[in-house]
């Protein structure tokens, strides 16, 4: 099992909330972005810095993640490539993507896209506090120890 992170616009805390399980847990986390990201690193966390073009971060997430990764990121299109793939996605607030749910959360960005695309809607500031990183810590624990059963049942 691997940790992948869609880490372009991943917040602080939750970078470190990965890092430290990572750690802890002796699973690897591949933090893929188009820049250096600053992160603690030790044996078990890795940057990926990719290509300044738009979707590099994704097409590496593509290329390596495989069933029984998770996957951290925003980016819904990704997000729901991953889930037809089989693979177990969240974002950073905590949402975890199915295939119950992707084909709704994609519909609505796009539909919220096209209102932005003809100026009649503005992206609110979402506010990003305790709240958002202890629901992004519930589910990714969560979602950490409900693969590592099915790996350790595997093995």
């Amino acid at each position: 099992m691997t940790i992948w992170v869609d880490a372009d616009s991943c917040p602080v805390p939750v970078r470190e909330i990965i890092a430290k399980a990572a750690r802890a847990r002796k699973i690897p986390a591949v933090f893929a972005a188009n820049r250096r990201i600053p992160l603690k690193r030790n044996a078990y966390v890795h940057a990926l810095v990719v290509q300044k073009t738009e979707g590099s971060a994704d097409a590496c997430i593509l290329r390596g993640a495989e069933a029984g990764d998770l996957i951290i990121t925003r980016d819904i299109p990704l997000a729901a490539e991953l889930v037809k793939r089989g693979l177990r996605v969240i974002n950073d607030r905590g949402n975890a993507f199915t295939g119950d749910t992707i084909a709704e959360r994609l519909s609505i960005r796009d539909f919220m896209k096209e209102l932005r695309d003809i100026g009649l809607y503005e992206s609110p500031e979402g506010s990003f506090g305790a709240k958002e990183v202890k629901l992004f810590a519930d589910t990714f624990d969560r979602e950490l120890t409900r693969l590592s059963a099915r790996t350790s049942v595997k093995n």
